[in-house]
């Protein structure tokens, strides 16, 4: 079993909403959204050669694991967006759905988080950005 088929299987099993795996750990989470995966990025922890699956993995996901280094990437639902992103940058992709939008949690409109890195094109940027986002939607 590959790494991300071992994070595919946890995710779903395990009813987390991410897990990241590789040679050494299994990092899994319940958190929504890019929580999980901001905080790790926020708090330095290497991110290289990672394994990671995610119930939902629009571009704003994606410019934090590619900035963290991951190698395979799978998404429950993925945005057309993050996929292109993922690719160009030589990260294994892999997907349930396909979708042209990750929308809000009411579903809608667009993600907000996903409204943040619209105009992004380098993923260093995305933690500063993203981290505003989320400080404005809590407010």
């Amino acid at each position: 079993m590959t790494f991300l088929s071992r994070a595919i299987q946890l995710l779903h099993r395990g009813g987390y909403s991410c897990v990241l795996c590789d040679n050494d750990r299994v990092l899994t989470s319940r958190k929504s959204g890019i929580a999980p995966l901001l905080e790790r990025i926020e708090t330095g922890e290497s991110l290289r050669n990672i394994c990671a699956a995610d119930k939902i993995i629009g571009k704003a996901a994606a410019m934090l694991l590619i900035l963290g280094g991951a190698r395979a990437v799978h998404g429950d639902v993925m945005s057309v967006a993050a996929k292109e992103l993922l690719e160009a940058n030589g990260i294994e992709v892999s997907f349930c759905t396909l979708t042209a939008q990750i929308v809000n949690r009411k579903g809608d409109g667009p993600c907000p988080m996903e409204q943040a890195v619209a105009s992004l094109t380098d993923p260093a940027d995305a933690p500063k950005v993203l981290r505003a986002a989320l400080n404005r939607l809590q407010r």
